[in-house]
């Protein structure tokens, strides 16, 4: 089992929204040092999300994007005897939530021909729905893991 974490730099809630979670966000979109830019994108973001739904508060649909995006099992590789096995392992919490961040943000920045807080509203709204990139990209995740299942007991 893995040793704790005792020194993990410990994120404060943005202003706006007053959620950690959503200044881990900014954190991870931020892009050499500017944070300024970073939280217009996912504040312009979540206006988008707030015009095109008509909802009141985009939080709730932040978190159903995570939670659709975040896989609940990946493959892990192993080497054992000279071979390497893909041995499928649950996900921790903080990893679910990073691999879902991580998802989004390259699904929404691999689309061309609109500016960011609009690509990355789109990709959440579509992970809100079950659909888009990131959620693909879980749903590889899981059938990988499924495939490999027979390598299970290689889990310790």
């Amino acid at each position: 089992m893995r040793r704790k974490v005792k020194n993990r730099n410990m994120v404060g809630p943005d202003a706006k929204y007053n959620s950690l979670k959503v200044s881990k966000f900014i954190n991870y979109v931020m892009e050499g040092g500017k944070k300024n830019t970073a939280r217009e994108i996912v504040y312009g973001a979540f206006d988008v999300i707030k015009e095109k739904l008509k909802v009141e508060d985009p939080l709730e649909t932040f978190e159903a994007a995570l939670r659709n995006a975040g896989p609940v099992t990946e493959v892990r590789s192993r080497r054992i005897g000279g071979a390497n096995y893909q041995v499928p392992r649950e996900v921790r919490e903080d990893r679910r939530f990073m691999l879902a961040l991580r998802w989004i943000l390259d699904a929404s920045s691999s689309k061309k021909g609109k500016a960011m807080r609009f690509k990355l509203a789109d990709e959440l709204m579509a992970a809100a729905n079950n659909e888009g990139t990131a959620v693909k990209k879980k749903e590889d995740t899981h059938r990988m893991a499924e495939s490999n299942k027979a390598f299970a007991h290689f889990a310790w």
